[in-house]
């Protein structure tokens, strides 16, 4: 049974987690894409690029920081996203052309590189018994910031008449409040007697090293790596382009766009600490397979669909199948690693996610600048999906016992 103490650091991270993800979330749905096309930003490639600058960061500095966070603690890394949370938000306020904007974005995306991986670490630390529900638990939190951003981002826009700086404010607002947040997580740390051991920079880069080596090893933690890599390259193309294709072809209204693209996650916010606790209880590796299929169907009929209804069941049934899937991809790989390099797991599996979701809106933007626009897209989606499944199943991922998966050389 957890402590007092275990629940309220957990309780704080989620709290954290989701105003931080509430800001920066707000900073790119459904405002960036129409904020991007205000400062003329060339279509095809570059606009896909736009979308995908905040994710770079996460290639960058996920490993690195989740791995030094095994050395050093998580609580300096979460007061150092924290900061991030709440400095870039202004920064929008400054953009005049549409490079500025692709800059900035870069600089917002260090927060969450640094804050999830981090943070599912701690989770994966605090609980080891119920590692599915209770990352899960904190991905539900985020995601209530996820799901509120969209929405009363559109309220803003709509309210406003497009005023792109009145809502990156409000986006300010709750990047400092998670900042905030996160000092107070710190200043609680201080007061315990935490010792740590100061280590040197040689030691502390070979045993980062060597976890790397480690991990790169491990066959299964590289496919559910692949398989959350895919899954984020479907989320963060869905993500960003449904908020065009919802006004610029359904001619939506920015409150219904930020309905739809909201509700993906909405329900997720209910499935995945369900579908974590089932996980913990049943295996991770059925949950995955199921959720891969249910969330690749639905990407074939949007862009055949052009009524509100439709399309909200279609978003919903999209964000079930992801959050089954991603309730157990972190926890069956923390189960694949010794405990000391739970950090470094989250972090590989958090950068390959950000590989995904990089490269998501690149290619697709390639894809939509085609003859086929739309038409080729989102059925481009359902193939991704379908493929890592495919590999998912064929080699058997999952299937044992997760502790027998585990290398140690």
């Amino acid at each position: 049974m957890a402590s007092k103490t275990e629940n309220r650091i957990f309780w704080t991270i989620c709290i954290m987690g989701a105003f931080a993800i509430l800001s920066s979330t707000m900073s790119k749905n459904p405002v960036l894409k129409p904020f991007a096309l205000s400062l003329d930003t060339p279509e095809g490639f570059w606009t896909g690029f736009v979308g995908s600058a905040s994710t770079i960061p996460g290639i960058l500095v996920s490993l690195p920081a989740a791995s030094l966070s095994d050395v050093f603690g998580r609580k300096k890394f979460l007061l150092i996203a924290g900061f991030v949370f709440a400095s870039a938000p202004f920064l929008y306020l400054f953009i005049t052309v549409w490079w500025h904007l692709v800059l900035v974005r870069f600089y917002h995306g260090f927060a969450t590189a640094i804050f999830v991986p981090v943070a599912e670490a701690s989770m994966a630390e605090l609980f080891p018994t119920k590692r599915g529900e209770r990352i899960s638990l904190f991905s539900s939190a985020t995601y209530v910031g996820r799901v509120t951003a969209p929405i009363l981002g559109g309220y803003i826009l709509l309210t406003t008449n497009k005023d792109f700086h009145v809502l990156y404010l409000a986006v300010g607002v709750a990047g400092v409040t998670a900042f905030i947040m996160a000092w107070a997580f710190l200043a609680e740390g201080k007061k315990q007697s935490i010792i740590v051991e100061q280590v040197d920079a040689r030691q502390t880069l070979r045993t980062m090293f060597h976890s790397w080596r480690i991990i790169a090893k491990n066959h299964a933690v590289l496919i559910l790596s692949f398989v959350q890599a895919s899954q984020y390259y479907t989320y963060g193309t869905v993500e960003y382009f449904m908020a065009g294709y919802l006004p610029e072809v359904v001619h939506l209204d920015f409150l219904s766009t930020g309905v739809i693209t909201a509700s993906f996650i909405a329900i997720s916010i209910f499935v995945k600490p369900y579908m974590g606790r089932i996980s913990d209880k049943i295996g991770r590796r059925n949950p995955i397979i199921i959720g891969l299929t249910v969330s690749s169907l639905p990407l074939l009929a949007i862009p055949f669909i052009t009524n509100f209804p439709t399309l909200l069941l279609l978003s919903i049934v999209y964000g079930i199948g992801f959050a089954v899937v991603t309730a157990s991809t972190p926890a069956l790989t923390s189960e694949l690693v010794h405990a000391e390099r739970v950090g470094a797991a989250m972090g590989f599996l958090d950068m390959t996610m950000d590989v995904g979701q990089t490269i998501g809106p690149i290619i697709s933007g390639l894809i939509l600048a085609t003859s086929l626009h739309y038409a080729g897209l989102f059925p481009s989606l359902t193939i991704i999906l379908l493929v890592s499944c495919l590999i998912f199943v064929l080699t058997g991922t999952g299937k044992t016992n997760a502790k027998s998966s585990i290398i140690e050389k």
